[in-house]
């Protein structure tokens, strides 16, 4: 997914994070300033769907303005892989404790 937040401001003529963080705010959701900086330069780390809500309330454009879907950017599986062959390989694992003790007995 790719965020267009800024774009989508600026064609409703809103061209700078502080304007549209003030804008927010008189709707209801304060965001910070590190968190405005993170969903204005194109890279928040998460937003959540009641703040994507008011967003596209306050920008009045749906959400597919916003975030705009990348298929071509998921990595596609091989093709000569069988997909019941993905499971378990039939190795069975050990797990070794690393202070060098040994496990208890089964």
């Amino acid at each position: 997914m790719r965020w267009n937040l800024r774009l989508a401001a600026a064609n409703r003529g809103i061209w700078k994070a502080g304007e549209l963080q003030q804008t927010l705010a008189k709707h209801g959701l304060v965001i910070s300033a590190g968190k405005m900086s993170g969903l204005w330069s194109g890279n928040p780390a998460s937003v959540k769907l009641d703040d994507l809500d008011v967003i596209c309330a306050v920008l009045s454009c749906g959400v597919e303005e916003i975030l705009i879907a990348e298929p071509d950017k998921v990595n596609q599986p091989a093709a000569d892989t069988d997909p019941k062959a993905t499971g378990t390989s039939g190795l069975v694992v050990t797990p070794k404790r690393r202070d060098g003790r040994s496990l208890p007995p089964l």
